[in-house]
């Protein structure tokens, strides 16, 4: 049997990257809640936030060690798969890749210790400080990885050797072009939501089983809210990221917006159905005159189509094209829900949760996995868009991998990653899954929450006693050696 190990390298990659990237747009989202409700304890005394932050906390931790285990892998592709990309362009690809090892994991591996342990160990200020460093930490992750991936989108400030190899020319370029920090908020953005849906669907479920009321209905409340604010931003952000891409990956942009053709007005495609062979659009439905508007600002521009670029250079069209129209479906269903919830809290129904729709419960915890989705389908609409270049125009996806590689050792390698990272998905999913039944700690170390009615600040009391220990009617042995009594750090 003839395996091809350019296909076979391409699918492995693909397939380690695509299971590990749903672990850091958790993550990424995640710390930066944790920070927010620890923040909140330390400046309120609400105790509800302290238990809210123990059990995201847990959950966290093991999306955390998922994400880590997951991501180890795909660096030693670069050696053994893809040592022609690591050979040309190592000089450019991996500083990057080494400084999101020296700065992000760095911060976060040290001071996650300190939020697994660190509790009762170190003084308030420091614990929250700890927090905003793992938060800083993913988003130093984040842009790292964005960086790289944004040079091997569009590459620049580079000069080539006489061996083939790419130099840096200038670093200020490739790391504060237009592009990145077009693409990077994109990313941050994209896992900020993927953790407010998480958030909400996590307070919806427990409203419908009718459990942790206060807390089910903070987590509700602050899901949607944040997700109210941060969609419309993500929507303007990602116009910007068509933009870069309609100027710099025309090929790309032509298979998003499903043109065969070169039209003038151009309509911009709601949905279609393509044919490949005939290189057309078998049913469509769009809408005249937009697709110029949205991508030059005037109804009579003219936008090319995939035809216009030559055969060997154009990308696999089904995967872009529908991969973007499943991320922005589901920015529109984020847009909804978010909003729809903003509305019932100003009409007051929060207050009891009671009087919120249980469709609409119901609505948001089953959108839970859509930030996941949308994550995945932008991700792929990038990658596969750059097809057949693993750097665009520099360098092609057959002409980076390992020249001895034989398809066998691929196959062998990617049945192994399947089966080891079915087992640790699913372990994982399933552990996670016990942590959210389990639900929050009942026996809260701080002060029994607010009263239901109220979720404003409460100051945890202070307790003196009236009398000494061992006092008469203290109820205490003069004798005795009283436990001694648990101290704040504080």
């Amino acid at each position: 049997m003839d395996l091809d190990p350019v296909t076979l390298s391409r699918m492995q990659f693909a397939f380690t990257v695509s299971f590990h990237i749903i672990f850091p747009a958790f993550t990424i989202g995640l710390a930066a809640w944790l920070a927010t409700l620890e923040g909140l304890h330390l400046a309120t005394g609400n105790a509800l936030y302290r238990r809210l932050f123990a059990f995201w906390l847990k959950v966290f931790a093991v999306a955390f060690g998922m994400g880590v285990v997951s991501g180890i892998v795909m660096a030693f592709q670069f050696g053994t798969n893809w040592s022609e990309l690591a050979t040309r362009t190592g000089p450019i690809q991996g500083p990057l890749l080494a400084y999101e090892s020296f700065t992000a994991f760095l911060l976060e591996a040290t001071f996650f210790g300190v939020l697994m342990f660190g509790r009762d160990r170190v003084p308030r200020w420091a614990y929250f400080a700890s927090t905003l460093m793992v938060a800083l930490g993913t988003t130093f992750s984040a842009f790292w990885i964005m960086a790289n991936n944004t040079w091997m989108q569009v590459p620049m400030a580079y000069e080539l050797t006489a061996a083939g190899d790419t130099v840096p020319t200038d670093w200020g370029e490739i790391l504060l072009n237009d592009i990145l920090w077009v693409r990077f908020p994109h990313m941050l953005l994209g896992a900020y939501l993927t953790t407010a849906f998480s958030v909400a669907a996590t307070g919806a479920w427990y409203l419908l089983r009718h459990r942790h009321r206060q807390a089910a209905r903070t987590m509700l409340a602050m899901g949607l809210g944040l997700a109210a604010v941060l969609t419309p931003a993500q929507i303007v952000v990602g116009h910007f990221n068509g933009e870069y891409t309609a100027e710099h990956q025309p090929a790309k942009f032509t298979a998003m917006e499903g043109r065969w053709q070169t039209e003038q007005p151009a309509r911009l495609l709601l949905l279609a159905w393509p044919d490949v062979a005939a290189e057309r659009n078998a049913w469509e439905l769009g809408i005249p005159y937009l697709g110029s508007f949205v991508t030059q600002g005037s109804f009579s521009a003219a936008e090319p189509g995939i035809v216009t670029v030559p055969a060997d250079e154009r990308p696999p069209f089904l995967i872009p094209f529908y991969g973007f129209r499943v991320m922005v479906g589901l920015g529109l269903v984020m847009l909804a829900l978010s909003w729809g919830g903003v509305r019932l809290m100003a009409k007051g129904r929060f207050r009891d949760p009671e009087r919120l729709p249980r469709w609409f419960l119901w609505a948001v915890f089953l959108h839970f996995p859509s930030g996941f989705i949308a994550v995945l389908a932008g991700w792929f609409t990038a990658e596969v868009g750059r097809q057949p270049w693993v750097v665009q125009g520099l360098l092609r996806t057959a002409d980076a991998v390992t020249p001895s590689l034989s398809g066998e050792a691929v196959l062998v390698s990617l049945v192994a990653y399947v089966t080891v990272y079915a087992l640790i998905f699913s372990a994982g999913t399933f552990y996670i899954y016990r942590l959210l039944r389990a639900g929050l700690d009942e026996t809260d170390p701080d002060p029994a929450d607010p009263p239901a009615a109220t979720l404003g600040p409460t100051r945890e009391p202070r307790v003196t006693p009236s009398r000494p220990l061992g006092a008469a009617g203290s109820g205490v042995r003069p004798d005795a050696a009283p436990s001694a009594p648990r101290q704040d750090p504080a």
